[in-house]
């Protein structure tokens, strides 16, 4: 997991407060969809099962054994390849029986603050969407969290938002954009490094587009491009309603090389990529140029974690609020 961080609320609230105590919904597909479950799942006490440092470690230790390496130098890189174009790069099995183990017969319905996590069938080839909201209403929908999350996994999207915590979420009214505080993790994303172009893509063919010097353009490109519309269609609507500084998006996305990969798992790779998670922390807060596709930094906002904590207090001022623990004004 690319140096996912979390929000400390616990430093307002107690050692025993977790993300799931704060946030309405947590949504995330494919990685995302996990950490949210993972967040969200309860433990025999009804509280979290897991805390934001578990599941982190619980990426540090298992991405070696869910993603095993085929071997070093030229035949393992070949050897990769012809198992990718002959079948299933990974069988999956350590990964579902791990997923089994962690989420047991949790059902959907249990989960202690409303998930949504986004999936693709592709026999109808149409999205399918797991949420607890359906999940209460429809018997039929109450998936358990495993097969949610084992039937996801096999996308290739990672995003994740958080939104904060409202009983009365729908209908939203554009002047009702301004109660929202949207926390959205990014994974990473590599460096825009322009090695494609309209020249040499228009002479490639179906290979070409399957796997061209080491990448592997046509998913890349729908994998980006999604990736991409979630904090574009977030950056339009806030910005539009001129209420921006409720969203923050927090992503890094000059990776390369290995620390660009989904699945190089090796513990040198994990621990830069955490690396790179605490030095996100002190970099200015930045916002995505809906021109140019870039992110920039924005003056005079501060740094992620400056805008997390001021996150985190209102989150927590929110939160007693409703409790009754603290007076209106």
């Amino acid at each position: 997991m690319r140096g996912s961080e979390r929000v400390r609320d616990e430093e307002f609230d107690g050692e025993d407060v977790r993300i799931a105590d704060y946030f309405d919904v947590v949504a995330g597909t494919s990685t995302g969809g996990l950490v949210t479950a993972m967040l969200a799942a309860p433990d025999e006490n009804n509280r979290p099962l897991f805390t934001a440092k578990e599941i982190n470690d619980f990426y540090l230790e298992n991405c070696p054994k869910i993603f095993p390496k085929n071997g070093n130098g030229i035949l393992g890189s070949v050897k990769s390849l012809l198992g990718s174009i002959t079948g299933p790069k990974y069988d999956g099995k350590y990964l579902h029986s791990k997923v089994k183990q962690l989420l047991g017969g949790i059902r959907l319905h249990q989960t202690l603050t409303n998930i949504v996590i986004p999936t693709f069938d592709i026999k109808p080839l149409q999205p399918t969407i797991f949420s607890t909201f359906e999940a209460k209403k429809e018997a039929s929908k109450d998936a358990f969290l495993s097969d949610i999350c084992i039937y996801m996994l096999a996308l290739n999207e990672v995003t994740q938002e958080c939104f904060l915590q409202n009983a009365d979420f729908f209908p939203i009214k554009p002047a009702d954009y301004g109660k929202f505080l949207v926390l959205s993790l990014g994974t990473g994303s590599a460096k825009q490094e322009e090695k494609l172009n309209a020249s040499k893509a228009s002479k490639w063919g179906v290979l070409g587009w399957l796997y061209n010097n080491g990448m592997t353009p046509l998913i890349d490109s729908f994998s980006q491009a999604s990736y991409d519309m979630v904090d574009i269609h977030a950056s339009v609507i806030f910005q539009a309603l001129h209420c921006e500084s409720n969203y923050l998006r927090i992503q890094d996305d000059t990776l390369m090389g290995d620390m660009a990969s989904v699945d190089v798992s090796s513990k040198e790779n994990l621990l830069k990529l955490a690396q790179i998670g605490k030095e996100l922390l002190k970099k200015p807060v930045s916002r995505m140029n809906l021109d140019s596709g870039t992110y920039e930094a924005v003056e005079m906002v501060g740094t992620n974690e400056e805008e997390l904590i001021r996150f985190a207090k209102m989150l927590s001022s929110e939160r007693r609020l409703r409790l009754g623990k603290m007076p209106l004004n």
